[in-house]
């Protein structure tokens, strides 16, 4: 018997391997004979870098969103950079007390990339989510800007020729499809999360609208309703319009790098897959990844087993094919809820499948 997990991280509590390991000790305790093989997952977000599997992780400093030093890291793989922004920027790394959209930079995503460029990268694959800015881009092309004068002996005053940044070739890995601005662009939709209240909101709204219209007349061509505009606070948007970022399901880019595809169809098909993110409900079927790796192994008549930190629409996910669907606290404290040895303890539980 093989079992397959591939499980999403739980954000704040459990990284992608942590909930897999913690899966499969549950696993291997009421299957004893099964093979477990665990696959690292991530649709863009957190625990992008880890699940792309890269060559090389190269291990570098750059800025936080509130411009602190920190220790941060990109990969490389087939001569690809793979960044994750939340390596540099992720909200995770800044205190509730010091979160702020209105100040948080994405200028550390730009020194990532500067990294990768010296190392001679030309191709990037960029894990889009997590992040705690809502800048569109401006940190980052701020940081490039500054690489581009360096390299061209150009003074800080000297106007940012961007036709530097079409040599760059950049694929995002995102399941976000939101424009840049308007009531469902990245501030009225993400921004809350990162500490914005309603006033902010709509500053940040009428930033991303203005400086679009800017790049639009530099440019001559406008991507802020392009579908991923507004991931991860609009770095969507600067990738596109600046460097022609074209758009890839995060999940599909991993589970392609992963092998994940080759397990299913080896010689000794899995008998269940179990996957699962944090909190899983109707939107988990909008290209999330627990829905891309349902549709992969319904071509190949695999049950999947979803488990969540907490599940709403439960019917729905389970007409939508899922073997079954467990909330790992159903019925439980939920005080401790989100430390990690109580969630990967439930986790653990929830494998008693029997």
């Amino acid at each position: 018997m093989k079992i397959i997990t591939a499980i999403d991280s739980f954000k704040g509590c459990l990284t992608s391997s942590e909930a897999n390991e913690a899966a499969a000790q549950g696993l291997k305790e009421t299957f004893p004979d099964a093979e477990v093989k665990c696959f690292t997952v991530s649709d863009g977000g957190e625990g992008f870098l880890e699940a792309m599997q890269p060559d090389e992780i190269v291990n570098c400093h750059v800025h936080d969103a509130v411009m602190r030093w920190c220790d941060s890291a990109f990969g490389i793989k087939n001569g690809k950079a793979i960044i994750e922004v939340a390596k540099a920027v992720g909200l995770t790394m800044v205190e509730p007390e010091n979160r702020n959209p209105l100040v948080a930079t994405s200028y550390g995503v730009g020194e990532l990339m500067v990294h990768a460029l010296r190392r001679g990268c030309r191709e990037f694959i960029i894990g889009l989510g997590g992040v705690a800015t809502s800048d569109c881009g401006l940190g980052m092309l701020k940081a490039l800007k500054h690489e581009w004068q360096t390299q061209t002996h150009k003074m800080w005053y000297d106007p940012f020729d961007t036709s530097w940044l079409k040599d760059i070739k950049v694929t995002l890995a995102t399941d976000v499809k939101n424009p840049l601005y308007g009531s469902n662009g990245a501030a009225h939709v993400f921004a809350p999360q990162k500490g914005a209240d309603a006033e902010m909101v709509e500053k940040l709204d009428r930033r991303a609208k203005t400086f679009a219209e800017m790049a639009a007349k530099h440019q001559g061509r406008d991507c802020a309703n392009a579908p991923g505009a507004g991931a991860a606070g609009g770095l969507g948007y600067a990738f596109m319009e600046f460097m022609d970022a074209k758009v890839e399901s995060g999940a599909e880019i991993v589970l392609q790098s992963s092998g994940f595809d080759d397990e299913l169809l080896s010689t000794t098909k899995p008998s269940i897959v179990i996957t699962g993110e944090g909190s899983a409900d109707a939107q988990t079927l909008m290209g999330k990844l627990p829905s891309v790796i349902l549709k992969h192994c319904q071509v190949q008549h695999v049950p999947v087993v979803l488990v969540a930190g907490r599940i709403k629409d439960k019917q729905q996910l389970l007409d939508a094919g899922f073997e079954k669907v467990i909330d790992i606290n159903a019925g439980l404290d939920m005080e401790h809820a989100l430390e990690k040895k109580v969630a990967a303890k439930r986790i653990g539980v929830a494998m008693r499948l029997k």
